[in-house]
């Protein structure tokens, strides 16, 4: 008979099974990324765990929405209007995501990310001061998040040492109390929120239009950073494959690490402080051995054809 967490697997598997074009989630784009869906692969190869839901890492622009209950009251007894959060919660549209880097030009015009970002300059002074109801727009960079079911506590205990150790330093678990049926299936969550960021760049008018409150030396100053973190976040994610694989005895998999493009030669300090002790400490007994009378008493000898012969006492 299955497990309850065996039962669940099958079935998240023959979903992300389904060709991309039938397959839809809940996420903002749809579908798995393509950045981590190897990742997706190796974890749910691995016995135990399998993946529920994930993010890659994403630079978005998103326009705040409006609550359903119109307005309230402040302290002070004056009314406005409720917005949604950042998060997207309570309505709300995004205008612009990428699980990639933003490709900029060198040159080019005034309004290259403005246009893209689907918002345009004030025209006036009015227009540069916001209502107290107005839709803000935010600029956000979101490092990679991804939501692990594990089959035990041994299983979490693997996924949270290897997120831990690559730099996912907020990862957690949850359900970690047992089921009617005494089956523990906790769900891990693999992420970081060091490197994220989230900046308001516009609003939207009583006319509907989006009129940035910044410039676009500015808004290219924003994606630089992203790009940046893009690559931090690459790091990451390769080195959290590669620790994980190396907890189920996968270690032949890291090859595939090359795809990320990042470098493979990172390590833990911890774990580099203990090599870099051992080593020393296994140089300087050679040391030691080296400068002991008996091995200063062997002498070599030149035989004719230029080889070495040990002479020893």
């Amino acid at each position: 008979m299955q497990s309850r967490f065996e039962v669940k697997k099958q079935r998240i598997l023959e979903q992300l099974n389904t060709q991309d074009e039938n397959y839809h989630d809940l996420s903002p784009k749809g579908s798995i990324d393509k950045p981590i869906r190897s990742l997706i692969d190796d974890i749910n190869h691995l016995d135990g765990l399998v993946t529920t839901s994930s993010c890659s890492g994403r630079i978005s622009v998103f326009l705040e929405g409006k609550k359903k209950d119109g307005s309230r009251a402040d302290t002070q007894g004056n009314v406005e209007a409720d917005r949604a959060g950042p998060g997207g919660k309570g309505g709300g549209s995004w205008l612009f995501i990428s699980h990639s880097p933003v490709e900029t030009l060198e040159i080019s015009s005034d309004s290259q990310l403005m246009s893209k970002f689907g918002m345009k300059l004030s025209n006036s002074q009015d227009e540069q001061t916001p209502s107290v109801d107005c839709r803000y727009i935010h600029i956000k960079f979101e490092p990679m998040i991804l939501h692990i079911l594990a089959a035990s506590l041994d299983h979490t205990q693997r996924v949270l040492s290897a997120a831990i150790s690559a730099g996912f330093r907020e990862s957690g678990a949850m359900s970690l109390t047992s089921s009617k049926t005494r089956e523990m299936n906790p769900m891990v969550a693999v992420r970081s929120t060091g490197y994220s960021y989230d900046a308001i760049i516009g609003y939207q008018d009583d006319t509907g239009n989006n009129v940035a409150l910044v410039d676009e030396m500015y808004l290219r100053t924003l994606v630089g950073i992203a790009n940046e973190r893009f690559k931090t976040n690459a790091e990451r994610i390769s080195r959290f494959r590669s620790l994980l694989l190396e907890q189920y005895g996968h270690r032949g998999m890291n090859k595939l690490l090359e795809a990320f493009s990042v470098k493979q030669d990172w390590e833990d300090p911890d774990v580099r402080r203990e090599r870099k002790r051992k080593e020393g400490l296994r140089r300087q007994r050679g040391l030691e051995k080296e400068t002991s009378p008996r091995n200063q008493a062997e002498i070599p000898n030149s035989t004719q054809d230029g080889e070495l012969n040990w002479m020893f006492d």
